[in-house]
């Protein structure tokens, strides 16, 4: 499934926990970038790979003035244990309901494999870099997780 966002679109507006039980949202990160990814399940493989790609990466992507924040349907107690086992450096955001996700087109859509998948309340593995005006500003639609935050840089 393909998002139905593209580059100059305004990011979709989302509140919702982080992995400290925080309430965030969009407007947080007004005047920053923002590299915002969903991803399938918190402590599976490619998963893992890719969180703690963008985890060794944060010092070069904070230096180019973003910020990073994970996404996917697990609840707040889930990413705090994906973040403690694997010393993450950035929030997880709880996005419990689906509701950013299908905000953002990862998480629904039509076709068998996109109703099991959402079904099973796993978002596609897409990553959105936001402009410090809150719009899209590149899409990756998907990710090498080995080497996500390479990708992210050569776009930052």
């Amino acid at each position: 499934m393909a998002t139905h966002l593209k580059p100059g679109d305004p990011a979709p507006a989302f509140e919702a926990l982080t992995t400290e039980g925080q309430k965030v949202s969009l407007s947080d990160y007004r005047g920053k970038k923002l590299v915002m990814y969903f991803y399938p399940h918190d402590d599976t493989p490619g998963c893992t790979k890719q969180a703690c790609s963008l985890r060794d990466n944060m010092a070069p992507i904070a230096e180019k003035g973003a910020e990073v924040l994970g996404v996917s349907t697990q609840g707040v107690e889930s990413h705090q244990k994906f973040t403690k086992k694997y010393g993450l450096n950035f929030p997880l955001l709880a996005d419990t309901e689906g509701t950013v996700g299908r905000a953002y087109g990862v998480l629904g859509g039509g076709g068998i494999v996109a109703k099991l998948k959402s079904a099973l309340g796993a978002a596609d593995r897409v990553t959105f870099v936001i402009d410090e005006r809150g719009r899209i500003a590149n899409i990756i639609q998907k990710p090498d997780v080995a080497r996500h935050a390479g990708e992210v840089l050569d776009l930052l």
